[in-house]
Parts: C-alpha cells; structure tokens; sequence
C-alpha cells in the first residue's frame, strides 16, 4: 500500500454527496495520498455508495486491473463495502495497521454477436422485452445442451451469486471457486416442454453459448450487473470466465461468509 498513493474518487455527481466526500479527500491527503481526476492515473479507486454503486465504478473505470478498489458505504455495509463514510479513522487504521488484504474477484466475458467483449463482475442477465415466452437454445463448450423457454436466463460469477442470482433459487458460491452459474427466469415446463429446471454450474474453463431463436422477440434486455444495455436484433453471446480479475481492499476479519451470515442470518 505504501506505493500506492494516486486515489481516485468513484461517485455521483450531486453538491449533497460532495460535501459528504469533501473531509474524505483532505483525510486521504494528509496521509499523504494524492487525489486524482482521471481514473486512469489511479492506484486505488474508491467507490463512494452502496454495492451498486461499486459496480458502476467498475463499470465506469472499466475493470482497471492494475488498480485496487475499495468500496465506502453511505448506509449499511454490503458485500463489497467495507468501510463507512462516518468512519474514516477506521479505514485508515486498518490500512496502516495491516488489517486489511486484496481479494481478487472473477469476472465474465461476454460476447454478443461476435463484437467486441464486455464484462461483467456479477451477473449477464437475458430477458424478453414482451410479453411472450423467450426461447434459447442453449449450449456448452459448443455442444448442444438444451432448449429453454420462459422469461430469461441469469449468468453470475461466484461473487454475483448473492443478489439477482439467489432470487431465483440459485446457489450462493464460494468466490474462491472459479466458476459460473447458469440459472433460469420461470422456466416453462410440461409435456411440451422441459428443460433442465434447476440452476447449474460450470467450470473455469467451460464456455457458454446462448442463441436466442428468433420467432419475433429478437430485441431482448441484456443486463451487465446493474445495467441495461440497449441492442437490438441480438442473436448470440457467448460467456465465459475472464481473464481479468478485480483487485478489492477487505477487511482480514470479514470474509464473504460473515457477509453472508450478516445479511441473511
């Protein structure tokens, strides 16, 4: 940490929460840190709200892996925020008393139509736009697996398994596990149609592919975490486990499954 000195503010651009971040920026710079403005300078981005607004950080600093971030909550601590706007003495003794480390978190690549990838850091979510059952065939590594019908599929990394993903009945992974898991949006099965039913889990080193059948629901809503991307006429993407990790400043003594056992225990 102590070669580590450019930060880089990460929040909404509002006169309330810059007032708010203000006393943050003058801590940071008599510990001897140096606020920058562009991003691309930095050696530690701090985010400045909830886990969402983590994820657009990353989002926005396109999964700058060179950089650490670490995530400052506005209300209650989440997954990803560790520390509390009100309470900067306590992240900066634990900075300087070793109390924290990095934890590196998986991330998907997802291409869609054989354009450029983008990423996600917890889930690529695939819905229709109408209201009309939305059918993808779905394969892995290239090989055919099943047809699915119903409102969508959710993709998540391990450490996106916690939020869209659990609220249909996924599993919440280990992030250690390098993985992906594949779950369903009310799925449609009868004695027409069956799919698998269950979420599923792949490995590092599979890929999955989902072709989305065109009978006419073609402009479909794709998710990257908490945004929507605007596409139309979409017919394939293709995901996998990313090369690129995120890099996070945590606390040694809250791991993810106090996180866990925080927020749903």
């Amino acid at each position: 940490m102590q070669n580590r000195k450019q930060l880089y503010f990460s929040h909404k651009q509002t006169p309330e929460l810059a007032k708010v971040v203000e006393p943050l920026k003058e801590r940071a710079e008599k510990e001897g840190f140096t606020i920058v403005s562009n991003y691309r300078q930095a050696d530690i981005i701090a985010s400045i709200g909830g886990d969402n607004a983590f994820l657009q950080a990353i989002q926005k600093t396109e999964f700058k892996e060179d950089s650490l971030y670490v995530g400052i909550s506005l209300d209650n601590l989440g997954f990803y925020t560790d520390f509390h706007i009100n309470d900067t003495d306590h992240l900066m003794s634990s900075i300087a008393n070793d109390e924290v480390e990095v934890r590196r978190y998986h991330t998907l690549e997802v291409t869609l139509d054989n354009e450029s990838p983008f990423y996600c850091l917890n889930e690529c979510s695939l819905r229709s736009n109408v209201i009309k059952t939305f059918v993808i065939d779905v394969y892995i590594d290239d090989t055919y697996f099943e047809t699915f019908r119903g409102d969508g599929m959710i993709v998540s990394t391990p450490s996106g398994s916690t939020g869209y993903n659990k609220s249909v009945r996924g599993a919440i992974v280990d992030p250690r596990i390098p993985s992906m898991q594949v779950s369903e949006i009310a799925s449609i099965n009868n004695n027409d149609y069956r799919t698998l039913g269950t979420s599923f889990i792949l490995s590092e080193d599979r890929q999955l592919k989902l072709k989305i059948v065109q009978d006419g629901n073609d402009h479909p809503i794709i998710g990257t975490d908490n945004e929507a991307l605007s596409i139309r006429h979409a017919h394939e993407l293709r995901i996998r486990l990313a090369d690129k990790n995120i890099k996070v400043l945590k606390l040694k003594n809250n791991s993810f499954w106090d996180s866990i056992q925080r927020k749903f225990l």
